[in-house]
């Protein structure tokens, strides 16, 4: 059924000569897994931006990368850190402008303590303090981000609550920053932490949810299995995505590259995607 959701796969540069033909007969979206690694940001990346333009060629599909995220809380309460992490932020935006590409991944300021802490002050000001930090370090980035027409979207990483990424989103006032939900990071909060369950992170995220990282997991750690692999409820995952307006992107992140088209195949034999 041509209704169903289009996938789209997460992969390095390196491999767009093995996937062309699969992101060119539909346009999938792509997301580039290479920007985010520190040493390449510091070295010849655009080297590796001009081989991945060369080899997307004819592709019309929706292109993100990953932002960096190694070592960078977006609300780090450090005035020097902070710093640093805009510097890095605003430094994949800059990929993203070279590319073209109109999303980057950025990833969640919340672990699992602040759950149990962040309303643990007085007029909830350690919550406020949180979300004010991550204002200062990330508001220019925000700009640069409607200036280019990217989107910025906060990906679930340690998150229990499945409305604080949602909050912090709409905070800013802005289309340039929206919603990720990463299906094994939620369904490691839900086994390990007792957060709801992954269709409960989609629906929350409501029309905010521009992008979705899926893999399969068991519940315990962050696996990047194949679909079907895990324990994940996938019929409940794309039954609650067929209710949002937002057309977010579907991304394949896994970490077995061989398993992308098995993991197409699974999903498209139940009926979920194509």
């Amino acid at each position: 059924m041509t209704d169903l959701p289009l996938l789209g796969i997460a992969i390095p540069t390196r491999l767009l000569p093995v996937y062309r033909d699969f992101l060119l007969s539909e346009n999938r979206d792509l997301e580039l897994q290479d920007f985010c690694d520190a040493d390449l940001l510091n070295g010849d990346w655009r080297a590796v931006a001009e081989e991945a333009k060369a080899r997307l060629a004819g592709y019309g599909g929706r292109l993100g990368i990953h932002g960096p995220f190694w070592g960078l809380n977006i609300a780090n309460p450090d005035i020097e850190m902070g710093d640093l992490v805009r510097r890095k932020h605003l430094q994949g935006l800059e990929v993203c402008e070279h590319l073209g590409a109109t999303q980057m991944v950025v990833h969640s300021p919340y672990s699992t303590w602040d759950f149990n802490n962040l309303d643990n002050e007085p007029g909830r000001a350690r919550y406020a303090r949180v979300t004010e930090t991550c204002h200062r370090i990330m508001s220019p980035v925000v700009r640069r981000a409607e200036e280019i027409g990217v989107t910025l979207v906060i990906e679930n990483i340690e998150d229990k609550d499945p409305d604080i990424r949602r909050i912090l989103a709409d905070s800013f006032g802005s289309s340039a920053v929206a919603v990720s939900v990463d299906t094994g990071h939620a369904h490691y909060a839900h086994g390990s932490t007792g957060a709801p369950p992954v269709d409960y992170f989609i629906r929350r995220a409501g029309d905010r949810l521009q992008h979705v990282h899926l893999q399969d997991a068991d519940g315990h750690a962050d696996r990047h299995w194949a679909i079907g692999e895990g324990n994940i409820l996938w019929h409940s995952v794309f039954a609650a995505l067929s209710e949002l307006p937002s057309n977010p992107r579907l991304i394949l992140e896994l970490r077995d590259k061989d398993s992308i088209h098995g993991s197409v195949d699974w999903l498209v034999k139940a009926g979920l995607a194509r």
